[in-house]
C-alpha cells in the first residue's frame, strides 16, 4: 500500500482546563503521527469555565514547548461540529483518545462504536494515562480551584494563571 502523505492525528477534548494529563497524551500522541491537531470542542453543554478562545490560547501556549522539544508538528483548532467530520476535514486518519479509569473506557467504547460507524476510514487509538495522570480530571481541577485549593501540580503555570484570573482569586 502506497503512503498518501503525512499521517495526521486528531486529539479532541473540551480542555477546560488543559491539564498535565492532557499534555502527557499530546506528547505521546505526537510521537505516533506526523502531524497532531488538538481540537478544542465548544461543548457548551458542559458549561465551561473558560471561553472557547481562552481554552484555545491555553492549549496553544501549553503545547508549544512539546512541539519544540519533540520537533512535532502540533496545531490547535476550535470546533463545534461532529468529531469525525472535523477530523476528516482536517485530513486526520486517526482519532486519539486518552483513558484514565474504567469509567472512561465504558464511555469511550460507545464513542468509538459511533465514530467507527460514521467514519470507518478513521481509526481510533487509545492511550492510557500514566500513573501520575490517572486521577486528574478537568472537572476536579475546577472544583479544587473554586474551593481555594492548590492546582499547581495539575495544570501548567500559564493555564493556572488564567483559571485563577477567571475565578477572581
Amino acid at each position: 500500500m502506497a503512503e498518501t502523505g503525512p499521517r495526521t492525528g486528531f486529539y479532541p477534548g473540551t480542555f477546560d482546563p488543559v491539564t498535565t494529563g492532557h499534555l502527557d497524551i499530546v506528547e505521546r500522541a505526537a510521537r505516533l503521527v506526523d502531524r497532531l491537531i488538538v481540537g478544542v470542542a465548544e461543548n457548551s453543554g458542559k458549561q465551561p469555565l473558560m471561553s472557547l478562545d481562552e481554552r484555545i490560547i491555553c492549549v496553544t501556549e501549553e503545547t508549544r514547548p512539546i512541539a519544540e522539544r519533540t520537533g512535532s508538528q502540533i496545531s490547535v483548532i476550535g470546533f463545534g461540529n461532529l468529531l469525525v467530520e472535523e477530523a476528516r476535514s482536517r485530513g486526520a486518519s486517526v482519532i486519539v483518545r486518552g483513558l484514565r479509569v474504567v469509567t472512561d473506557f465504558d464511555y469511550e467504547v460507545q464513542m468509538f462504536g459511533m465514530n467507527h460507524h460514521l467514519a470507518p476510514d478513521i481509526e481510533t487509538v487509545f492511550l492510557m494515562a500514566t500513573e501520575r495522570g490517572q486521577y486528574i480530571s478537568s472537572r476536579l481541577v475546577k472544583e479544587v480551584a473554586r474551593l481555594g485549593g492548590d492546582i499547581t501540580s495539575f495544570v501548567p503555570p500559564f493555564t493556572r494563571q488564567r483559571i485563577m484570573a477567571r475565578l477572581g482569586t
